[in-house]
């Protein structure tokens, strides 16, 4: 059961260093990752669970996609159009070869398709 635990806590931590490297890398999702890490350490630390949903930075972002049970569709869009236009300006201004910028621009695809078809849409915030 210790070994378990461990894992799931080592799977989240590894899920919280890419949640944090998506905030600042384009095309890279973070919502996910933010989520994975929260479900992870829930299961393998109630303290670094505890820690996570009570970050300045983070815990407000994962609490509020729990209590409303997705994202409104204007979160959805700003975040796609944002993902866009970080993947546009890197393309463009800061990657030279061409591999790596077809590899950037289907990962951001990826990331609008589940954000699109996976993330749950609601139309209202909740009242909780």
């Amino acid at each position: 059961m210790h070994l378990l635990k461990a894992l799931f806590i080592t799977l989240g931590t590894i899920s919280l260093i890419l949640g944090f490297v998506g905030i600042v890398v384009p095309g890279l999702p973070t919502t996910p990752f933010l989520l994975l890490t929260s479900v992870l350490y829930l299961k393998g630390s109630n303290s670094l669970y505890s820690k996570v949903v009570s970050n300045k930075l983070i815990g407000s972002y994962i609490v509020q996609y729990y209590n409303n049970k997705g994202m409104l569709i204007r979160q959805k869009i700003f975040a796609i159009s944002l993902m866009s236009i970080m993947i546009t300006f890197s393309c463009f201004l800061f990657i030279k070869t061409i591999p790596i910028k077809l590899l950037v621009i289907a990962i951001g695809i990826i990331g609008a398709i589940v954000m699109t078809f996976i993330v749950p849409t609601v139309k209202h915030k909740s009242k909780i």
